[in-house]
């Protein structure tokens, strides 16, 4: 009968590895280790446990399906490890260090711009890194332990993750100018019906908000697909329909005021922006913290809307 005497974090660092890249060679070079070292310790990990977890040949490498458990099990277990050592660390100095954090691309150059000066400040040895994903891709690095928080919109799914709020973000209509909508003020979500409407492509939480506010204003997705809220400003001023937008992404793509910008009635569509984290997280206290000085100083900004 094993026991946990038997069993290093090392070697689930390396069965995580080998399951990432589906190759011991790559693994061993990811762990800065040979790779008959790696091999010898996840076969001793599979001799202890008495599973196989892996299938290989000399042509390729693949998770057996009761390795798979094991994998996943193998991530929480370096989760829980890597905050160990965060908190013991954080213990000593809170407000110090390196935080990995995800943002969706349609905050992070609305709102990073802003308010990074003043985190600076607040925090000066606190170094934030930030890495631009989608929503979904956010909360599984959340999930694996590669980054430390994310900071999206609150209406996607966030699953169990604690979280704080860090503005309200109400969506305005933008449209071309001279748009007999353009009169409007404020708009109605029912004055969209029958109006062509660009959205962004798929895996964009906002698009996913648009597109049922669309449906239920009976208007219509036309064939493009944007990337980014920029590409749908300019296929705006260019005549290529009509958009929604989030109201922190105003002053930037219409700081030229090509587009003719509309608030919706109250109560507005919109969505909150937050900054989320594992509730096992050793930073609970200092995101909190953190949320505060993340919020803009104005989050509807004068002259966002017209």
């Amino acid at each position: 009968m094993p026991s946990p005497n038997d069993i290093s974090v090392r070697q689930l660092q390396y069965v995580v590895a080998v399951a990432d890249t589906l190759g011991f060679h790559k693994a061993a070079a990811c762990c800065h280790a040979s790779q008959p070292t790696l091999s010898a310790q996840v076969q001793q990990l599979e001799s202890v446990l008495g599973v196989r977890i892996f299938e290989r040949d000399r042509r390729r490498v693949l998770v057996t399906s009761a390795g798979a458990d094991i994998v996943a099990r193998a991530r929480r277990i370096l989760v829980e490890v890597d905050d160990l050592i965060a908190d013991s660390a954080r213990l000593r100095e809170p407000f110090a260090g390196t935080l990995r954090i995800g943002v969706i691309p349609t905050i992070a150059p609305y709102l990073l711009p802003e308010v990074m000066p003043k985190v600076g400040t607040t925090y000066p040895k606190l170094a934030l890194v930030f890495r631009e994903e989608k929503t979904s891709e956010i909360m599984r690095e959340l999930s694996d332990g590669a980054i430390d928080a994310g900071l999206l919109a609150m209406e996607a799914d966030i699953g169990e993750c604690a979280y704080a709020e860090i503005a309200k973000d109400p969506f305005v209509v933008a449209l071309p100018k001279g748009h007999p909508l353009a009169r409007k003020k404020p708009m109605k979500l029912s004055d969209l019906e029958g109006e062509r409407v660009l959205l962004l492509d798929e895996g964009h939480c906002f698009r996913d908000q648009a597109l049922a506010l669309c449906s239920k204003a009976k208007a219509t997705e036309t064939t493009f697909r944007a990337t980014s809220l920029a590409t749908l400003a300019q296929m705006v001023s260019s005549g290529g329909g009509i958009t929604l937008l989030p109201s922190i992404a105003v002053p930037v793509e219409n700081r030229r005021g090509q587009l003719e910008v509309r608030p919706f009635a109250k109560p507005a569509p919109g969505r909150t922006i937050a900054l989320v984290w594992r509730p096992s997280s050793p930073y609970g206290s200092l995101f909190v913290e953190l949320a505060r000085t993340l919020c803009p100083s104005e989050p509807t900004r004068k002259g966002s809307q017209q």
